[in-house]
């Protein structure tokens, strides 16, 4: 992904930056994978408004998202990378050798036309969701199970990445984006690979406000 800047015809637009979309390469969404968001814009089950300033914005809807990665032996080909509105990374579109179709979170690398694939008989390779146990150490890796089945609940927003730092009796030790030590059963999941969509965290939504000081405004009346 790259970042786009903007004609500063505005004093906002000036140090403003956006993303240009770049790994983008699925324009619709699947439907058969989508739900719908409901909006209360601030509003309680009696219908008043008990937080001000909510509502508006662009009609969304929820893309499903398969976190628990269970179709395991079957292996599974990128249809395309999508926008989600709903997070920070981006998603695959992926279809099982069946005709199933499911949507992943992208990790970096991963474009059209690649295999995926789950379970304990995978390849150590991006985009490939396996235990623990079977990952060797020193791997990046994310979506991570906390709890054997649950699906996958840490290190999952653009550009994220955890360390598989060791492993120990029924429990691995993971580094995590913050650098937290997490002890995780090795039974649980993890898909290789850092979460795409990495350059998220540079994009500028506005104007930068300068710090002013008297010093800088008045030198001549804080020298007397």
């Amino acid at each position: 992904m790259g970042i786009k800047t903007y004609n500063p015809y505005t004093p906002s637009r000036r140090n403003m930056t956006g993303s240009d979309f770049a790994e983008i390469t699925k324009k619709t969404p699947e439907k058969s994978l989508l739900a719908s968001k409901k909006k209360n814009a601030g509003r309680n089950n009696q219908g008043k408004i008990t937080v001000r300033h909510q509502g508006g914005g662009n009609r969304q809807k929820y893309r499903i998202i398969d976190f628990k990665r269970k179709k395991d032996g079957i292996a599974a080909t990128v249809i395309g990378i999508e926008y989600d509105p709903n997070r920070t990374a981006n998603i695959a579109l992926i279809c099982y050798a069946d005709g199933e179709k499911a949507y992943i979170i992208a990790p970096e690398g991963l474009t059209d036309g690649m295999k995926v694939m789950n379970g304990p008989e995978a390849e150590v390779r991006v985009g490939n969701c396996l235990p623990l146990e079977n990952i060797p150490v020193g791997t990046m890796v994310h979506n991570i199970e906390l709890y054997p089945g649950k699906g996958g609940q840490m290190v999952r927003s653009a550009g994220n990445g955890a360390q598989l730092m060791a492993k120990e009796g029924k429990y691995a030790t993971l580094r995590r984006p913050s650098g937290e030590m997490r002890m995780v059963p090795l039974n649980c999941r993890a898909t290789v690979g850092i979460v795409g969509n990495v350059d998220h965290s540079l994009v500028k939504l506005g104007k930068e406000v300068a710090s002013v000081t008297w010093a800088s405004v008045l030198p001549s009346a804080v020298q007397s």
